[in-house]
Order: structure tokens, then sequence, then C-alpha cells
């Protein structure tokens, strides 16, 4: 019998297979475990949680994380609960540099805070309880993305397990992402010393366009969002006695809205929320959309039901590829997230109601300026009211998108490398639609630091909404990933 081939690993080069089994053994002996504790803790955003402090739950998944990554000892590494006066903590670690002559930092990144528990969850699922069914790990925050400090140690120690050199990296992690990371920047101003100087930025919070290959995130959208109230009465109202007098909240809303959206299309109509969609985005979205075809779209729970005896589908705003890839990274869009002022159906009577609120989330291209789009659509919406009625647009703030800089040649072959490596397929490139407000902060203040924007939100994987997962096959293959680049840095 022939003697199995060995493949000489050239000195501080990375073995690959090594690497993938050292980090498949801690996730399945130990990173599965914490994470499915982490779900448990309603650690929810500041934003959905006025009294986080008071509650407590951000603390403790900051101390548990903490807890870990101590616990794990990596030689050189120094952590700390780094905390201002009135806003949610941030972790922050360090590691000293062992690959001679190496002056850049590594910048890893990762958030502990969640969005809130939604609807919708299967019977046997919720957000707060954690189930493990074939490789999927459910619950919320697991993949959106508590794993990420999990991850981020695990694939230093598959670096450290090799005695492979590696640049200075430092972590950091914070509690405030998903309510638009209003607390980072005083953080991140406060730290700037300790950062260092920044050449390669690893987010794991972001999306995968399928499971079979490393996915490179190459833009983000801004966000803009905001409460849109309308009060026509100081009370309600018999309908039958004042319907046909007193115009409806709901139909000046709707006017007010149509300043801003097209309602047949969803077409955004200021010229100024759109922008121009760069050269290369456009080639990069159409080699996506032969990578993933119809299951862009095909990919969400859309509604059903018979007709006829046929099963009829609701249907996307578009099925081209191509367009659909654009709408979703590259077009400004509304959503109406939220909305007050109505009672229950099975309490509401014939009431003309007082006002109508709401809660508008507007996705911005990756381009357009959060702040003067939030201060334009305020603008918009409150100026001459129909009837005279009060309205008004209290913003929640806004975040720049993000598009990603030139690709340097040495991160471009790291990237498919690690991909032919642990998925046997070249590592595809893909927008996101939402927003990760510290890419943008981070561009501005290194703009010549290569980002490896990616994460384990792939199909159905449903971030804030019912039954969300976390791919942990996936994860396993990211977190192995992430140490081969970082072995590839200059």
């Amino acid at each position: 019998m022939n003697a199995p081939l060995h493949c000489e690993i050239p000195a501080g080069l990375l073995d690959d297979a090594q690497a993938l089994s050292d980090v498949s053994a801690q996730w399945d002996g130990d990173i599965v475990k914490q994470i499915t504790d982490y779900i448990t803790i309603p650690a929810k955003s500041p934003s959905f949680d006025a009294d986080w402090a008071g509650h407590g739950h951000i603390d403790t998944v900051m101390r548990n994380a903490a807890a870990w990554v101590e616990a794990q000892k990596v030689d050189g590494l120094k952590l700390e609960i780094v905390r201002m006066q009135g806003r949610t903590p941030v972790l922050v670690f360090e590691l000293p540099a062992t690959k001679a002559d190496s002056t850049q930092t590594v910048l890893m990144y990762g958030h502990l805070d969640k969005q809130p528990e939604f609807t919708g969850w299967r019977n046997d699922l919720g957000p707060w309880t954690p189930k493990y069914e074939d490789g999927k790990l459910f619950g919320r925050g697991g993949a959106d993305d508590g794993y990420a400090v999990y991850a981020s140690i695990a694939a230093i120690q598959a670096l450290k397990a090799q005695n492979v050199p590696h640049p200075r990296i430092v972590g950091l992690v914070e509690t405030c992402e998903e309510s638009g990371s209003y607390d980072l920047l005083p953080y991140v101003d406060a730290l700037r010393t300790r950062l260092g100087d920044v050449g390669l930025v690893i987010c794991l919070d972001s999306g995968a366009g399928n499971y079979d290959q490393l996915w490179l995130t190459t833009s983000l959208r801004g966000m803009a969002s905001g409460v849109l109230k309308v009060q026509i009465l100081t009370e309600g109202v018999h309908s039958g006695d004042a319907s046909g007098l007193v115009p409806s909240s709901f139909r000046i809303l709707r006017q007010v809205l149509d300043r801003l959206e097209d309602s047949r299309t969803g077409t955004l109509l200021p010229q100024s929320f759109h922008c121009e969609i760069p050269a290369e985005r456009l080639a990069q979205a159409k080699a996506t959309a032969q990578i993933l075809g119809d299951q862009i779209y095909k990919r969400f729970p859309w509604a059903h039901y018979d007709c006829g005896g046929a099963t009829t589908f609701a249907l996307p705003t578009t099925t081209d590829p191509v367009e659909a890839l654009l709408n979703r990274t590259w077009k400004p869009t509304l959503s109406v997230t939220g909305a007050d002022g109505f009672p229950e159906l099975g309490n509401a009577g014939n009431v003309l109601r007082p006002y109508t609120a709401f809660k508008l989330s507007l996705r911005l291209p990756p381009l357009v300026n959060a702040a003067s789009a939030v201060q334009e659509l305020k603008a918009l919406l409150e100026d001459n009211a129909p009837y005279q009625a009060k309205v008004t647009f209290e913003s929640a703030g806004g975040a720049t998108g993000w598009n990603a800089p030139g690709t340097a040649p040495w991160f471009d072959k790291a990237l498919n490398d690690a991909s032919q490596a642990y998925y046997g397929a070249p590592c595809g490139t893909i927008g996101q639609g939402g927003t990760i407000p510290l890419m943008n902060m981070l561009s501005q203040g290194f703009p010549k630091a290569q980002m490896m924007v990616c994460g384990v939100l792939g199909p159905k994987s449903n971030a804030h909404g019912p039954n969300e997962f976390l791919h942990v096959p996936y994860a396993k293959k990211i977190t192995a990933a992430v140490a081969h680049v970082m072995a590839q840095m200059p």
C-alpha cells in the first residue's frame, strides 16, 4: 500500500488542514456551548432596552466573554473592559506582534448586543431558548454576531498552535452596534493611540451569499431612521360622527410618505438619496449573480396560498439576479418597522384615532452621507403638512454606508487561497444591505487598510427575525480563514 503524500509547509505559513482541525475541535468542545449560554441572555441593544444598565444583561455577556478570553491564556494577550460614564462598555484585547519587522495592526471587531425578540418563532424555538439542530444553533444574536469574539480568539490560537508569526492584533468588541454604534465613536477616539497603524480590519458581522465559499463584503448601505407621527386630534372620537369631516391621521401620513416614496414601485423620489454605482461593483454584482442565480430572492420566506389547487407565492420586486443584488445593496429603500396609535384588533372599536406614528428605516446607498439625508428627510416630511396637522419626524440618527477600498494583491490572494483551502471554491464578493457604522469610520481613519468584512449570515439565517441561526460548519471554516489571512499579512 502506498504511503500517503505529505506537503512540506514552508516556515511561517499556516498548515490549513491542521488549522481547520484545531478550530473545529474548539468549536465542538467549547465555543458552541459558550454561544449557547450567550443566546439565553436577553442582552438587547440600548435602543430597545432603555434600562439596559439596570437590567445588567449587557454587562453579563461582556463579563462572560472577557472571562472566556482570559481563560484561553493566549500567550502575550492583555484584556480590558473599558467603561465610560453613561455608555455601554467595550472589550479591548491586545496581542504583540511575533512577525519580524511588522509595524501594522490587525483590528478584529465584533459586538455582543442584540436585536429584540420579534415574533413568529417556530413552536420549539425562541429568541432566548437556544437549540442546536443539524449544525445550526438557533437563537437571537449567536450569528449576529455574538460568535465573533470567540471565533477571533480561536483564529489567533490556531496561529499560536503552529508557531506562525503574526502581526500585532487588537480586538474591539462593542455593545451598541444594533443601536447604530452611537457609543462607539467616543471609545475609538479615546483608544486611537492603542489601535496603532491599522493595516487590516477583520469584521465578522456580515453575511454570505451561500455556505459553499468564503464571501467578502464589498459595500454596506447606510441608514437613516426615526419616528414619523401625524396628529389631527387631541383624543379619539366616534368614527361615524367625525369621519368625512375630520381627516384620518393615517391618510395624512400616507400623503406625507408619498413625498418620499413611489408606493407602486418602492422607488425613493429625492435624487439626493441615490448615487452612481461604481463600475467595479456592477461587474462584481454580475459575477455574483452568475453564482447565486435565483437563490438571491428565493431564499426569503415568501407568503403563499392555495389558488385553484395551485400554490401561489408572493413575488419579489424583480427576478433579475443582477437587479436583485443591486436593489438590496446600492438602491435606497424605505421600510416601516413599527407602528403606534393603533389598538389591537380585538380592541379596535369604531373610533377615529387621534394620531398615527410609524417607525421608518431608510436604507441609503453606500456613498450617500447619512447626516445630510436625515436633515433632508426631516424637512421633506414635516414641511407644509396637509390640513395643518401636527407632523413630526423625530430622528433616531443615521449611519453613512461604506464602500470597500481597492483590494491589495496579497489580500486578494489570501482570501482566494483560504476559500479554496477550506471550501474548495474561490472567494465570492457581495454587497450587503445592512449597516455596520464602524466600517465607514475606520475607512476614514485608516484609508489604506484592507477590510476583511465577512460573516455567517447566509441564506435563511434570518438575523433580526424569527428562527435566527448560526451555521456552525460554516463558522468553523470562516474562523480558519481568518487565521489564514492574518498569517499572510505582509
